[in-house]
């Protein structure tokens, strides 16, 4: 391994874990943050170059276990599954209000409007927290850190 790929996998777990737990905090008081959001876009970028900083390594034909690749791949898959949830958590809150879309939420008097759009930001915390607390365990485990 390169001093690069380990800088790489430590800013992976410092950065995802960073934003895994100020989110699941955030989540949890119920209090927005985009401090959270910009802490999760810096370790999905880490995600990113880590991986593909990763597969330059595998096709220069640097030796690594099967368990490493698949550890150290599946946070891509993670990311984009938690990205695709996020985009649902609107449509999932409005159905549960019997609401139609966004046009039928801005009939609703306004301290209704804001307590439905907190719960979509929660919502979407929520899932994005857990999937950079998913990407830390899975970052710990390629290191073999667990």
């Amino acid at each position: 391994m390169t001093a690069l790929h380990v800088g790489l996998g430590v800013a992976l777990v410092v950065f995802s874990g960073a934003a895994g737990l100020w989110g699941a905090w955030r989540w949890y008081r119920v209090e927005p943050s985009q401090a959270f959001w910009a802490l999760l876009r810096i370790s999905q970028a880490v995600v990113v170059l880590t991986a593909a900083q990763g597969g330059v390594l595998v096709l220069l034909g640097r030796d690594a276990d099967g368990l490493h690749l698949l550890y150290g791949t599946l946070p891509l898959a993670v990311s984009f599954i938690a990205e695709q949830l996020r985009l649902t958590a609107a449509q999932t809150v409005l159905d549960a209000r019997g609401l139609e879309g966004a046009a039928a939420m801005r009939e609703l008097p306004d301290a209704d409007q804001r307590s439905i759009v907190l719960q979509i930001v929660r919502r979407e915390m929520g899932v994005m927290a857990a999937s950079a607390l998913v990407v830390v365990v899975l970052g710990l485990r390629a290191a073999g850190w667990l």
